[in-house]
């Protein structure tokens, strides 16, 4: 199974950053700390042209602090962009931004010559709750679920500061199946775009790999660390949905109550701070996809033609 979800709105969004990164000195890119390479849009790298790049690892209080610090030094070392995490509902951190955006465009400032900043990123990142911070007051709806916002606004921090916020936006291929698995669970995909059941074990192979214990601090099955990782992950998910209470008529598991158990748990921080993916893995991931992703559209060219049908 696969995730894929670009619903109409995001087509015109597309539009829009294409229109509007013209006349743009600073792009602010909301990723989730949990899964910054995931919530990487790649068409937005496409969209803005190479302009100046602070990468925001939002929702820094829920993922762990150890890849933290090495998803903020793969992006540091990549040029013409700067990389910070916070959480956006703070407002000292949240204000930490406009100085980035001030060293990547310093000949910006100023009544003649205004900072303008676009913020873009994934549905449901935080953009809208960042910007109520940077704000100090609540002028961006907010929400948790995909597909908030809609439509670009135009904002003044400063008198010489205008940010500009776009509707979140994912891309319509995603090559890379491991980030269309971390992407629905982070709710970042709307709930029609995937199968709970599929999400939960993938997320739960990841757990069982990284964060087994936890899943034993959370779950109390009595399982040691090795068990976890040994543990297939739909006997895993049987064992926390009977230690849960999801059991349908017979005593059989309720796979689906089950599935979004544990991705309510992640989702809420109930589990930890935990983050799905290390620079390393996502390259390893990226690698393959754009690999299969070549042989798929070679194979497609290679298909002879369907003769057109005379009328």
């Amino acid at each position: 199974m696969s995730v894929q979800w670009f619903p109409g709105h995001m087509h015109l969004t597309r539009q829009a950053i294409a229109e509007r990164v013209k006349s743009i000195d600073v792009v602010i890119e909301m990723l989730d700390a949990r899964l910054p390479g995931s919530s990487a849009n790649p068409l937005l790298t496409e969209l803005t042209s190479g302009r100046p790049t602070l990468k925001v690892l939002n929702k820094q209080d829920m993922a762990d602090p150890e890849r933290t610090a090495l998803w903020l030094a793969h992006y540091n070392a990549q040029p013409q962009t700067r990389a910070i995490a916070l959480d956006a509902s703070h407002t000292a951190p949240a204000k930490a931004l406009m100085a980035a955006c001030g060293e990547l465009a310093p000949l910006r400032g100023g009544m003649v010559k205004p900072l303008r900043i676009l913020i873009c990123g994934i549905p449901n990142v935080g953009k809208s709750t960042l910007i109520n911070a940077l704000m100090g007051k609540r002028s961006a709806k907010t929400g948790d679920e995909a597909g908030v916002t809609r439509h670009e606004q135009r904002i003044a921090l400063a008198d010489d500061v205008y940010l500009f916020d776009t509707p979140g936006m994912l891309w319509p291929r995603i090559v890379v199946p491991e980030s269309g698995f971390n992407l629905a669970a982070s709710g970042a995909v709307g709930r029609n775009a995937y199968d709970d059941q599929a999400v939960a074990l993938e997320l739960l192979t990841r757990l069982q790999s990284h964060y087994a214990a936890l899943l034993e601090a959370r779950y109390a099955l009595g399982w040691s660390a090795q068990q976890w990782q040994d543990t297939p992950d739909d006997a895993a998910l049987e064992a926390i949905a009977r230690k849960r209470g999801a059991i349908a008529s017979g005593g059989h598991v309720n796979w689906q109550k089950a599935a979004e158990l544990l991705i309510a748990d992640f989702r809420s921080q109930h589990l930890g701070r935990i983050t799905l993916e290390s620079p390393e893995e996502f390259g390893r991931w990226l690698a393959a996809g754009l690999k299969a992703d070549a042989q798929r559209q070679a194979q497609k060219k290679e298909r002879p033609k369907a003769p057109r049908r005379k009328r």
